[in-house]
């Protein structure tokens, strides 16, 4: 019987483990949204744009704003293509509201400036664009019902194989005694 003890031993493990790595893949992937490099209203800063990271403008803001955002430098002209919709990132106490979506022809460091007309507390970031989560986030459910499936797999065919071959045994000693 300790054999189906083991069994379902390991679907456990295995259903913590699908729920780690589910966690694990939810949390990496916001934190690789959110703006890693902020700088405030009027301030120019160099970032490193790579096209394949797929970069984004964020703002944080208590009030709604307007603002104006420009991009220069690089190895090519870069263009700011307005977001439509509101799509958000919360990271810490903050939360990021995705603005612009950065096209850049090529890999390189380029000079962005963010400004506002209103007086109000307000931070710019670049990050990536909330589209780029979607592979984590899959990922991170294929592994919440992929690994926890397996041990219930196990724990099934454990106990259907332990049973079986109880069962057996016993009819074999009935017969031979």
């Amino acid at each position: 019987m300790w054999w189906i003890a083991l069994a379902w031993g390991i679907a456990v493990v295995c259903g913590v483990a699908g729920v780690l790595v589910f966690a694990g893949g939810i949390v990496s992937s916001v934190s690789d949204l959110a703006p890693t490099k902020t700088f405030a209203s009027g301030e120019t800063v160099t970032v490193p744009i790579d096209p394949a990271e797929k970069p984004a403008v964020y703002v944080a803001s208590d009030t709604a704003i307007n603002y104006q955002c420009q991009i220069s430098g690089g190895p090519g002209q870069a263009k700011l293509i307005k977001t439509t919709g509101s799509e958000t990132v919360t990271n810490g106490s903050t939360v990021w509201e995705q603005i612009l979506v950065i096209n850049a022809p090529a890999k390189g460091d380029y000079q962005l400036t963010c400004a506002n007309q209103e007086e109000a507390s307000v931070s710019y970031g670049v990050g990536r664009q909330l589209s780029t989560a979607a592979s984590g986030i899959a990922g991170g459910v294929a592994a919440l019902f992929l690994i926890p499936g397996a041990g219930l797999l196990v724990g099934i065919v454990g106990t259907v194989v332990v049973l079986v071959r109880r069962s057996g045994s016993r009819k074999r000693l009935a017969v031979g005694g």
